[in-house]
């Protein structure tokens, strides 16, 4: 019998009921096997460890030193095996650490302000959280769950969708000052098109032009990896940005911020998911707990 085909952890919980019960034929009820039965796994069990866990006798069973150190290191492992059972089954109080995977916008605008009342409503879960706009291997990088933006390729990754919002040009007025409010699609020659410095599903502005759509590169002097970045950028006067209305509506009602060509916009809407990788079977609780929260507190509109 190779190592492979070797059940230890029930070798290990019937010899522990043999020590409980204190002999063969009690463990035998317990166990559901008949008493040989159980007779002939301790002795393979002996055999395979070259020691004599227990003296056998007519009158009771008696423990080997071998044997009792071997039920104490038998019994705390079966513990540790119950324990963990119970912290991944579907009914447990989630417990452990969730790797997050998120843009920066997110874990600002929408995380942040909700996170503090999931972890008073579960104290037992601990969270890594991995800031990147950019598509990342969850499978590679150890993510449990990721929150992304935009259109969803077809893959083993499951989806729950997170809400949608319309997407912005806004500059800041202290910039629009200096190089005035573009009018015209024409106008954002003169303009500064802060960008993103990697490659994005629609790589550009999508602008109305007649009846068509058409997309503007978003060229310019300064690109950023995040939107959050590019938030910043634009507060600070560096150019104008298109950017996610739910992370530049306070600035906008602030005056921090003034939309732009919004005769212009084609009023797309980026849409959110928490995303999981599916291998079937139930989900850790740990992890059905964060995608509740998440569909329940942290939508996007």
């Amino acid at each position: 019998m190779t190592r492979s085909e070797i059940n230890r952890a029930r070798e290990m919980e019937v010899f522990a009921q043999v020590v409980a019960q204190g002999g063969f034929s009690a463990a035998a009820r317990v166990c559901r096997m008949t008493p040989s039965a159980v007779s002939k796994l301790v002795a393979r069990l002996e055999m395979r460890l070259g020691a004599r866990l227990v003296n056998r006798s007519t009158r009771a069973l008696q423990l080997t030193p071998e044997g009792c150190a071997f039920y104490e290191r038998t019994t705390r492992i079966l513990a540790d095996i119950e324990e963990a059972e119970r912290g991944a089954g579907a009914g447990e109080q989630p417990a452990g650490r969730i790797r997050l995977n998120t843009s920066a916008s997110y874990a600002t605008h929408i995380l942040a302000p909700i996170l503090p009342e999931f972890l008073d409503r579960h104290p037992g879960i601990t969270l890594d959280l991995v800031q990147t706009d950019m598509v990342v291997d969850l499978l590679a990088e150890r993510i449990d769950v990721a929150v992304r933006a935009g259109p969803l390729k077809t893959s083993s990754l499951v989806a729950r969708k997170l809400g949608d919002t319309a997407m912005i040009i806004v500059g800041a007025p202290e910039y629009l000052g200096r190089f005035g409010e573009p009018e015209s699609i024409d106008d954002l020659d003169r303009h500064n098109r802060l960008g993103f410095g990697y490659v994005r599903k629609v790589d550009g502005w999508p602008m109305r032009k007649n009846n068509d759509i058409v997309v503007i590169p978003a060229v310019g002097r300064v690109q950023a990896s995040d939107g959050e970045g590019l938030r910043q950028l634009a507060l600070g006067g560096s150019g104008l940005a298109r950017l996610a209305a739910f992370t530049v509506r306070d600035d906008i009602a602030a005056g921090r911020l003034v939309p732009v060509l919004e005769h212009l916009n084609p009023r797309d809407r980026e849409t959110f998911h928490a995303i999981h990788i599916g291998q079937g079977g139930p989900l850790p609780s740990r992890i059905r707990a964060l995608l509740d929260f998440l569909a329940e507190r942290g939508k996007v509109c």
